[in-house]
């Protein structure tokens, strides 16, 4: 079962074409909540995700609820990442199947959105010197430490 990375409400097409990038190199599925800060035509959205689009899953859906209500009852679990979480995200024991959510750009995730999940949201440690890490960076930081953990499977 495949690692699934979930972007709530993205707002720069270059992040998420990066990001279905890292998911088309990892077997990772791609799932879009809109609204989308962009065209799903967008130049720069198909430059940066290259001649890739042919190898990612991509699922998109209304809003958090119609994403939940197909993924929520497992077997994967959700981890939602945010700059303010408490637990790291190399303290996390990844299992296939589960969902990397992370939300936009400028604003993160919905606070009623983590506030149902209190025990899932993770963070990767940084300095003061910035506010956050480039989206499509955090994505492919998290992704990678839960397919090491994972034993890299279906790769080389």
């Amino acid at each position: 079962m495949p690692l699934h990375i979930v972007l709530h409400e993205p707002q720069i097409p270059a992040n998420t074409g990066n990001i279905a990038r890292t998911c088309a190199a990892t077997g990772t599925h791609l799932h879009l909540i809109h609204p989308l800060g962009f065209s799903t035509e967008d130049r720069y959205l198909k430059r940066a995700g290259l001649d890739y689009w042919h190898a990612v899953n991509i699922f998109h859906y209304d809003n958090f609820e119609q994403f939940a209500e197909r993924h929520g009852q497992g077997p994967g679990r959700f981890y939602f990442v945010e700059t303010w979480g408490t637990t790291r995200y190399t303290d996390v024991s990844y299992q296939d199947g589960d969902y990397i959510i992370l939300g936009k750009e400028t604003d993160g995730l919905p606070p009623e959105l983590v506030e149902r999940y209190p025990e899932q949201i993770i963070r990767l440690p940084m300095s003061d010197a910035t506010r956050s890490i480039n989206l499509s960076n955090c994505a492919a930081i998290v992704v990678y430490e839960a397919l090491r953990q994972l034993g890299f499977p279906g790769m080389a």
